[in-house]
């Protein structure tokens, strides 16, 4: 039971907590909050410099915070939205200069009577008028420099928060487009060997279950290992020589360490995809696809290399033929995460067509992954010698 006690006993006071930080950080708390401490301030400073005593401190500087509020509202409630912000600056700044000259005048004549039996005070008023009415017109004029300060940061907090919705928003949009073209690109295959009756069919099946399950189940997340991601090219290029024809070339190698790294999911596969649906699939004699992934502790070097069709697009470099979905995704999926930590390469021939992407990645690797090679082509070679 004293348990239970001290559990709630310890709820309630995070309650307590939370609504009183929360009251705090209203406009009203933190303005009064900020009032007092001037207020607090400028009795010290009258108490140690001047020739007064402590009360008679407090009092005369009470009656200047009283108006330094009313010409500080006056200010940031009119003057700065109706004139300031509207681009009025001379009329702004001769209306401040007024505000502080009819408020001044009616401070001075305040304190000169309620202090009329206190021969320092009325001395002090009297020598410093001057002085009185420029502590006015500072005291107006840095509530509008604090203004502008609080404006300028809420907005730009306003536009860094609109931004990052605006890029999740975008890359959500993105991601999504990715999975559809890949699938409407597999089940085209698949429904072509369902009407020969072929037997790759149920090999088919099996490996895109496995890169649907990929897909659905482990691409919500930012980020993917690694692994995971090579191990999705391995299940596509295994897909992709079950259904192309006889002689074409296709091959996978990995160098390097691959551990814990982390990747943006389904970052490489529309190169692949291009690579078959207007490189390989485009060409009448033999063709092959041959990517190559070199890999850092934090970095990874992507080379891909296929033959290519006569009418094979550069979609890379801004147009967007149908079907060309993927490639425009990347790019722009390339500049959302990755901006300033990549470098995507491009190398055109009449026959060839070649992407080089470097990737800053992390973390450092823990252990080994050997080189290994997809496809049914002997050794694996070297794309760029």
């Amino acid at each position: 039971m004293s348990v239970i006690n001290s559990d709630t006993i310890k709820k309630d006071a995070g309650s307590f907590l939370d609504r009183l930080g929360h009251t705090l950080t209203q406009r009203p708390f933190y303005h009064a909050g900020g009032w007092l401490a001037f207020f607090v301030f400028l009795v010290l400073m009258q108490w140690r410099i001047g020739d007064f005593s402590f009360g008679l401190s407090v009092a005369s500087e009470a009656i200047n915070v009283v108006f330094y509020i009313i010409i500080v509202y006056i200010n940031l409630l009119y003057l700065f939205p109706q004139y300031l912000k509207k681009g009025q600056y001379w009329t702004y700044l001769l209306l401040l200069i007024g505000v502080a000259l009819i408020f001044t005048p009616l401070k001075l004549v305040l304190k000169y009577f309620l202090f009329s039996k206190v021969g320092s005070i009325q001395d002090d008023i009297l020598n410093n008028l001057y002085a009185y009415f420029f502590s006015t017109f500072l005291v107006a004029a840095l509530s509008t420099v604090g203004k502008i300060m609080i404006d300028w940061i809420v907005q730009n907090r306003k536009k860094t928060v609109t931004e990052n919705e605006s890029m999740q928003s975008e890359l959500r949009f993105l991601k999504s487009q990715i999975n559809p073209h890949f699938l409407f690109n597999t089940l085209n295959s698949l429904y072509a060997l369902t009407l020969k009756k072929d037997d790759k069919a149920p090999d088919i099946v099996i490996k895109l279950s496995e890169m649907m399950r990929y897909m659905l189940y482990e691409c919500n997340e930012p980020r993917v290992p690694l692994k995971k991601e090579i191990n999705y090219l391995r299940n596509y290029l295994d897909l992709e020589r079950l259904r192309q024809r006889k002689g074409i070339d296709i091959q996978l190698k990995v160098n390097g360490n691959v551990s814990d790294q982390m990747i943006a999911p389904l970052m490489l596969i529309p190169f692949l995809e291009n690579s078959f649906k207007h490189g390989v699939n485009a060409n009448i004699k033999d063709g092959f696809v041959v990517a190559t992934l070199n890999v850092e502790p934090r970095a990874v070097h992507f080379i891909l290399e296929n033959s290519k069709g006569s009418q094979m697009p550069s979609q890379l470099h801004g147009s967007r033929p149908s079907g060309g979905i993927g490639l425009v995704n990347v790019r722009r999926r390339l500049d959302l995460l990755y901006k300033g930590r990549y470098e995507l390469n491009i190398r055109e021939s009449p026959s060839t067509y070649a992407v080089h992407l470097d990737l800053e990645l992390a973390p450092a690797p823990i252990a080994e992954l050997p080189a290994q090679t997809v496809g049914s082509a002997g050794e694996s070679k070297n794309v760029f010698r």
